[in-house]
């Protein structure tokens, strides 16, 4: 059997844009504070369009328009949802905004008090989004998950996780087998959860908790259970499976932290970032693919190297991963802080195997 890595072939490659979230077969990508998008079809022919723009404060419509003040001030969008009825939340820098279906830009719904802007944003199809809050939180504050049920227009707080309980939340994620929300939060000790929780947030039960490799930020969801990937600078990465008895299985070491993965079919994907760690010393960013029919057999598939840029200021080396179901055969990876691809969405094609005699 051919391997994973050697099925994809990169079709195309677009500077300055962020591949962010995919619905069926559009993806929808960043360039800077503009949305935009474009369907891939097969054979693939994309023609990007412009959604909406938000307008930033005038001092980040200036840094972002050169590659490292926009690295520097960690400008443009970071996260989307595309609800059901064809409204769009995005988060931005200080910021949750909003674009109300046919509407001519984004609008500010909430202001980030706490931190600059929650890692991901999560919408279910009764039309509910959520986001948890992300920030230093050196006094262990009490955080609130925050949800919105007018199609982002205006937001409530509803679950507070108490105040020493967890440091902030790193993502949350729609279980469409399940029929309930997943929770990871970080980032020591008991603050190291993965929780389940009813899509009215009616029941929240902690199902892992209290060690480094409940530090999960990405988590990919399958009909077989949670695939998640640890995020630790303490200790080695791993790729784990937590099934749908509530066994966890370690899969495969990974060779870094990780935070963004996605599925393409019947392929699943985990990228690494590149951050400061005595433990994880490597400085090469990859993604890590596997089919859910062997989930035991991951493989690096792609790799780049970390630029020279201090990654203090101008950001981790990272491979970001569009969330969102995605319905085509084409993998999209956005590099940051990378050799040769910095700030630059790469289109992946997975090949189809050529006939044989037992797959005819």
């Amino acid at each position: 059997m051919d391997s994973l890595r050697s099925s994809l072939a990169r079709l195309a490659r677009f500077p300055r844009l962020r591949a962010l979230a995919w619905v069926e077969d559009e993806l929808y990508a960043s360039h800077g504070y503009e949305l935009v998008r474009a369907r891939v079809q097969d054979p693939p022919v994309l023609a990007w369009q412009s959604v909406a723009k938000f307008h930033p404060p005038l001092r980040r419509r200036i840094s972002v328009t050169n590659r490292l003040s926009a690295r520097l001030f960690r400008d443009g969008f970071h996260a989307l949802a595309v609800l059901p009825s064809g409204a769009i939340v995005g988060a931005v820098p200080e910021s949750i905004v909003t674009l109300r279906p046919g509407g001519p830009e984004f609008e500010r719904t909430h202001a980030i008090t706490r931190g600059t802007r929650p890692l991901h944003i999560t919408a279910v199809p009764g039309g509910m989004v959520y986001w948890g809050e992300y920030f230093d939180n050196a006094a262990r504050d009490e955080v609130h998950i925050y949800a919105s049920a007018d199609g982002g227009a205006t937001w409530s707080v509803i679950y507070t996780f108490p105040r020493g309980s967890i440091r902030h939340v790193h993502n949350i994620v729609h279980d469409k087998w399940g029929n309930c929300l997943w929770i990871l939060t970080g980032d020591y000790d008991d603050e190291c959860r993965i929780l389940r929780a009813s899509c009215d947030f009616s029941t929240v039960d902690t199902v892992m908790q209290g060690n480094q490799q409940a530090r999960a930020v990405a988590a990919v969801i399958t009909s077989e259970g949670v695939f998640f990937s640890s995020d630790t600078p303490l200790e080695s990465n791993h790729i784990y499976c937590l099934d749908r008895g509530g066994r966890v299985s370690q899969l495969t070491p990974i060779s870094s932290s990780s935070i963004y993965g996605c599925r393409v079919g019947s392929q699943m994907f985990f990228s690494t970032m590149v951050e400061p760690s005595e433990v994880n010393r490597d400085r090469t960013i990859r993604v890590y693919g596997a089919n859910s029919s062997t989930p035991q057999s991951w493989e690096p598939v792609l790799s780049w190297k970390k630029d020279l840029f201090p990654m203090g200021l101008f950001q981790y080396g990272n491979a970001f991963l569009p969330g969102g179901e995605n319905a085509t055969r084409f993998l999209a990876v956005s590099t940051i802080a990378v050799e040769s691809d910095d700030q630059c969405l790469s289109l992946y094609e997975i090949e189809r195997p050529e006939p044989t005699l037992s797959n005819i």
